[in-house]
């Protein structure tokens, strides 16, 4: 089978479309034949590595969307079944396995780009917004990098709760009509979303701040973070660590909170099913929906790769794999 191997860190140059095995399958695992695959930027900090030895050859991906190929007896997945999954060794190839318990099934109503579009940003976005922050509808929260796939969805998901007040952060004010689109109430700037968080909550600040960028955005958040409120951390794609003191949480009753959904699928999986059914379910009635931003062929992973790393673009990147 075709797939993008990497054999050392380093720019999208390093990724190589070649000839692999068909992955074997081990217990409760399921092997799926990939129709689309998405590209996060997740993806991006993984090709990139870092100063430690890395596992190669590697081949990236975090989620995809295709039929089941083969399964074991006995299992609740049968050839022929449209899924979506998150693969246990990459996503970027013709071929996946994954585990039964990060395996959903989707319905033959919703199409195979959305699906691929929907599974790392949709049910994080979710679990941030009611599980880890407990959204109220009268909260005014901020997203940060609202345009991209993860921001997309929070916007979304919190005009579909009926959340008073959404504010989003861009890095380029030319994404502001996309933003406004998918239901937030004002858009900002990096530079700004402090001073115009503040005079639109009459200096109350924010009750959460969704921050995936973490750096300098981190304390300017800290900056508009009402009393009580609550500053949800799952990410860094500024590549700088976000910083702050006990002198910014307890005098004032704020929290400041951790998530990633990665850790989640290799601890804790079977929390993730009743989160997918929900999402799955808000896709195929079309309350919700991804923006595709551009559709690459597997062969082209390194152009989809130097897209994403452009940040000159809105929603999904997708991968298609025939």
């Amino acid at each position: 089978m075709k797939a993008i191997v990497q054999n050392e860190f380093g720019d999208a140059g390093v990724l190589s479309y070649t000839d692999v095995e068909v992955p074997k399958l081990g217990d409760h695992e399921c092997l799926i034949k990939v129709a689309y695959t998405s590209v996060n930027y997740a993806d991006i900090k993984n090709r990139n590595g870092n100063k430690e030895k890395g596992t190669f050859p590697l081949t990236l991906g975090l989620d995809a969307a295709g039929t089941i190929e083969e399964a074991e007896a006995g299992s609740a997945f049968a050839k022929g079944d449209r899924v979506i999954a998150f693969p246990k060794a990459g996503s970027y190839a013709e071929y996946v396995v994954a585990n039964e318990n990060l395996i959903y099934k989707i319905p033959d109503s919703l199409s195979f780009e959305q699906a691929a579009a929907m599974p790392i940003v949709s049910i994080l976005s979710y679990m941030l917004l009611h599980e880890i922050g407990q959204v109220k509808t009268t909260d005014t929260i901020v997203i940060h990098s609202a345009a991209g796939g993860v921001g997309s969805m929070l916007v979304q998901l919190a005009k579909v709760f009926g959340v008073q007040k959404i504010i989003g952060t861009v890095g380029s004010m030319e994404k502001m009509n996309y933003v406004k689109e998918l239901g937030a109430d004002l858009v900002c700037s990096y530079e700004t979303f402090t001073e115009e968080v503040l005079r639109e909550t009459e200096n109350l600040g924010a009750n959460l701040i969704f921050d995936s960028v973490a750096g300098d955005v981190t304390r300017k958040s800290l900056n508009c973070l009402a009393l009580y409120g609550t500053l949800l951390q799952f990410g860094n794609s500024s590549g700088k660590a976000g910083t702050f003191t006990t002198n910014d949480v307890h005098s004032s009753c704020r929290n400041i909170k951790g998530f990633s959904l990665g850790t989640t699928r290799k601890h804790d999986p079977v929390r993730l099913a009743p989160i997918a059914k929900k999402v799955i379910d808000l896709f195929d009635a079309k309350q919700i929906s991804l923006p595709i931003a551009k559709i690459f062929q597997l062969s082209e992973a390194a152009e989809a790769h130097r897209l994403i790393e452009s940040r000159n673009y809105e929603g999904k990147v997708l991968l298609e794999v025939k």
